[in-house]
Parts: C-alpha cells; structure tokens; sequence
C-alpha cells in the first residue's frame, strides 16, 4: 500500500522579535528597593535559560523572575496607547519602556493565550501568566497611577 509522503511542516511565524533586552539590578527610586527594569538591547544571540535569559537580573526575585517570569514580552503594539494616555514620553521612543526582555510587533494578548509555546530560535517558551505590573513602572514613568 502506497501512503502519500507528509509535507514536512513549516513553523508558522506569527512575528518578529524587534529587540532582546536585559538589565541589572539597581538601587531604585524608593529606600532599600532595586530594580533591572532599565532594559537595553543586546546584539546576536543569548542564551534562556529555566530562569530567564543570560545576563538578565531582577530586583526583586519574591515578584519578578523565576520560571514562570523568566522571560518578559511586552508588544510595541501598545506604545501608541500609552502615548495617547499618557501622553509623549521620551521611554515610548525605544524598546524596553516596560522593562520587557522581549519586544515585537504584531504579537498581541489578541493572539495569544496561556499555555502557547512559541519558539525562539532554538528556545521554546511558553506564556505562563499575564502581566501584572507593580509600583516600579508608575515611578520608571512618573506617573501614579500607571500600574
């Protein structure tokens, strides 16, 4: 019996990674507090691993990081929101405003649920949670009630 051969499957892309960022840990705004949420971009490849990606810190790990917060994705898609809301603001003008490791176009809470697993170059991920934003963005901005 003749069985037709499979096409093999083309992963499906759904968007590209504008930028990778990470950040180290600093003294922030507050008295005792620290935080990594000043991300930069990094150039060429970086490893992820269970606790996120390679030379990337959080300043407080009981909220931020771990595995189920390993990696933070935040869409440019929301930039123009947030500048409408908020106004002009010079974080809106680069990746990394909300302290995300990830930054993409196209990639949205619209398309996305919990549970999907997306793979970065050799890496699989998987979307474990939705955002919770804490008091660190409303200080990073300026802005009281932002979180």
């Amino acid at each position: 019996m003749n069985t037709p051969a499979r096409a093999p499957q083309v992963p499906r892309v759904l968007a590209r990674i504008d930028a990778v960022l990470t950040g180290r840990a600093v003294d922030f705004t507050r008295p005792g507090s620290r935080s990594a949420i000043a991300k930069s971009p990094v150039e060429g490849a970086v490893g992820i691993g269970r606790e996120g990606l390679a030379g990337d810190e959080q300043g407080d790990l009981r909220v931020h990081g771990g595995p189920d917060k390993a990696i933070h994705h935040y869409p440019r898609d929301h930039y123009d929101a947030w500048a409408s809301e908020i106004g002009a603001h010079p974080l809106l003008d680069a990746p990394g405003a909300f302290g995300e490791n990830l930054s993409s176009q196209g990639l949205t809470e619209a398309g996305l649920c919990l549970g999907d697993r997306l793979r970065l170059g050799t890496a699989v991920v998987e979307v474990s949670q939705a955002r919770q934003p804490c008091w660190k963005l409303s200080d990073r901005f300026g802005v009281a009630d932002m979180a």
